[in-house]
């Protein structure tokens, strides 16, 4: 069972607006088992767009577009939706009744002629009620092929898919079973790792696939296998990765399907063990605290964090000694570690993570090579620092010293 998904709007195209609803709309599918072919962008034209759903046509099972279903003349999806069916637009008591109760309960303008058109949908469609939002989804059959739109707004079509899509296409289709199992290694490159398992690649069978997904510092390897038995497939892919833990142990992290990200991996550590987690933060720029608070629950582990990014601010806010800094530049292992200790306190914490360094383009406040980071650790045992050089370009610095403090506090972590 194949899908494609078309996502549709200039501001998609032009790098106005990032389209994260196709990785969530891709990664819902999946859990059903269905496969997705291909993922188009197109934009607000007609014909685009007639073209976009005759290919999908020929080539998967089940379409899902996303866009151009707005009030606004540019909006045109339902239109050429309706065209592409050979339809016509027919007004929906229920999507008018639902937009009348959205404005009067939340919107102080008046409901004006373009609002209630958006209860026009295309007669054959089987309407899906939006209930966080004025265009409704719309499911449509032609020859044993699904075709759904659903607004572009995330939140709206993520509610759409979640209560209304997926149990749909589950009660029509009798997908597979798709399990997708991501290992999460730290510390070892792309070709290091290749090279480490190699023989246990080569060993694995033809149905399994095998990806490396790299990124700044940390390595994603991904099992993939499809199939109509649970069990079976559960079973084959544990045997494949009880051989392959032993060969990279000490890199080892966890899994990414079972436990989220790396950030809910040590927040699950520390709500496990009662334990709580603050953050000072200099040259990533509050980046480390957006990973965590990300998360739902964070509250229970993360007590707060700080961007002191001067040298007067680690000073005023962390209390880091001008004697320190002076004596060894802020740059250093003695300010991260101060950094670490004093938001250790200021939070009452029981672990805490800092980052100082030199993202570049030029020097700063410090003599410190551009790329050269310090990152230091504070727990109420104890205080330590690590230096890293992450290179010369000021995006890859930063990113790499972010995936290296989640490391580091990993492996602290979860030495208890």
């Amino acid at each position: 069972m194949f899908a494609e998904i078309i996502t549709i709007g200039d501001e998609l195209l032009i790098g106005q607006v990032i389209d994260t609803n196709s990785a969530f709309i891709a990664k819902q599918l999946n859990k059903i088992g269905v496969s997705v072919y291909q993922i188009t962008s197109v934009q607000d034209d007609k014909p685009h767009i007639l073209k976009a759903l005759k290919d999908a046509e020929d080539n998967v099972d089940i379409i899902i577009l996303t866009g151009g279903l707005g009030p606004t003349k540019d909006d045109i999806t339902k239109k050429t939706i309706a065209e592409y069916f050979n339809d016509e637009l027919v007004l929906d008591n229920s999507v008018l009744e639902n937009i009348e109760s959205i404005w009067k309960k939340y919107v102080r303008q008046t409901l004006l002629q373009v609002n209630k058109d958006q209860a026009l949908v295309p007669s054959k469609a089987t309407v899906l009620m939006n209930s966080n939002g004025t265009a409704p989804g719309m499911w449509l059959e032609k020859d044993k092929k699904t075709f759904i739109s659903l607004p572009g707004v995330p939140f709206e079509m993520k509610s759409l898919i979640t209560n209304n899509v997926i149990p749909k296409l589950k009660e029509k289709y009798d997908c597979p079973f798709i399990l997708h199992k991501t290992l999460l290694v730290y510390g070892l490159g792309e070709s290091t790792l290749a090279a480490r398992i190699e023989a246990w690649e080569d060993a694995l069978p033809k149905h399994i696939k095998l990806a490396y997904l790299p990124s700044l510092g940390k390595m994603r390897l991904r099992l993939s296998v499809k199939g109509f038995d649970k069990q079976q497939i559960e079973s084959e892919v544990q045997a494949q990765i009880n051989k392959v833990l032993p060969l990279i142990k000490n890199e080892f992290f966890g899994y990414e399907d079972e436990d989220g990200n790396e950030e809910a991996i040590i927040g699950n550590q520390l709500t496990k063990l009662g334990k709580t987690l603050a953050i000072a933060e200099s040259c990533t720029g509050g980046k480390l605290a957006e990973l965590f608070t990300a998360n739902s629950g964070a509250s229970k582990y993360l007590m707060g964090g700080v961007v002191t990014y001067s040298t007067q601010s680690k000073m005023d806010v962390l209390k880091v000694s001008e004697d320190i800094i002076k004596k060894y530049s802020v740059v250093s292992a003695q300010v991260a570690e101060a950094m670490a200790q004093n938001v250790l306190k200021l939070y009452k914490s029981d672990y805490a993570i800092s980052t100082t360094g030199n993202a570049g383009p030029t020097k700063g406040d410090s003599d410190a090579e551009v790329g050269t980071v310090f990152i230091g650790i504070a727990t109420k045992n104890g205080v330590y620092s690590e230096e890293y050089n992450f290179g010369n370009h000021r995006a890859r610095v930063i990113n790499k010293a972010v995936n290296k403090a989640i490391e580091i506090l990993q492996k602290e972590i979860f030495k208890n």
